[in-house]
């Protein structure tokens, strides 16, 4: 039985990767601890935690916990995470801060923490959940792009420095998954209905990130066509810049 702490549990993909690890040891960190319940109360080797992730403190009394209570982390899975689709100058100072809390500095803190662990025990795997949006930009995603290029800088780094230890790093970096994310990211629900196309099913992806624990994968990126519009991105930035104002312009 392997120790695996998941983030943004009450989440649709998280949830998905829930139901594909049910003899594994879970540790669900969400924001409340009835809704995970809710969500997972009925399951054996599960311990739910309510935790504000963007504190730093209280992110460090939980891996004492942790430590105590079970020992080493095997995996990591920093999957919480939130976006909003808006253009740049109607984007405020709080919206810059608290989104660069969650998706950036979170990631970053709890990857830091445990992988300081596992950097000691000279085993693990962390696997943060990104997107294609820090690989790719697009209009009205400035922000979450920006949250998401900073958490994949990071994750190389990081996956450099672990590699000694025998610790693995892998970024999963998805297009739009057909979850509840865009209840806040897109309202209306426009962007959703104009990427219908080559929207994810969360199943899918929860199966792609699973099959990859334990395993010395670099990255996932998903679906085909955007990972094919990444390497023209890198190989040919102007027309990528083209392609990425007209063809992806959704928002």
């Amino acid at each position: 039985m392997i120790t695996i702490i998941i983030t943004g549990a009450s989440g649709g993909l998280a949830q998905k990767i829930v139901k594909l690890l049910p003899h594994d040891r879970l540790i669900l960190v969400g924001r409340s601890k009835p809704k995970l319940e809710k969500l997972y109360g009925e399951r054996e080797n599960l311990d739910l935690v309510e935790l504000d992730i963007t504190d730093s403190s209280a992110l460090e009394r939980f891996a004492e916990r942790i430590d105590g209570q079970y020992g080493c982390v095997d995996v990591l899975v920093n999957n919480a995470g939130y976006g909003i689709f808006e253009e740049f100058d109607k984007i405020s100072s709080s919206d810059i801060e608290a989104m660069f809390e969650v998706n950036t500095f979170a990631l970053m803190n709890l990857s830091r923490i445990f992988g300081a662990r596992m950097k000691q025990a000279g085993q693990g795997h962390i696997v943060n959940i990104v997107s294609m949006a820090g690989l790719i930009a697009s209009s009205k995603s400035s922000l979450y792009s920006a949250t998401k290029f900073a958490a994949i800088g990071f994750s190389n780094a990081l996956r450099l420095e672990l590699l000694p230890f025998g610790v693995y790093v892998t970024t999963v970096n998805p297009g739009p998954i057909k979850t509840a994310f865009f209840d806040q990211a897109d309202p209306d629900g426009s962007y959703v209905k104009a990427v219908d196309k080559y929207i994810l099913e969360p199943d899918f992806v929860a199966s792609k990130i699973v099959s990859s624990l334990g395993k010395k994968k670099r990255e996932i990126n998903l679906p085909g066509i955007l990972n094919l519009a990444h390497k023209l991105y890198t190989l040919f930035p102007r027309m990528a810049d083209k392609m990425a104002a007209n063809m992806f312009n959704y928002k």
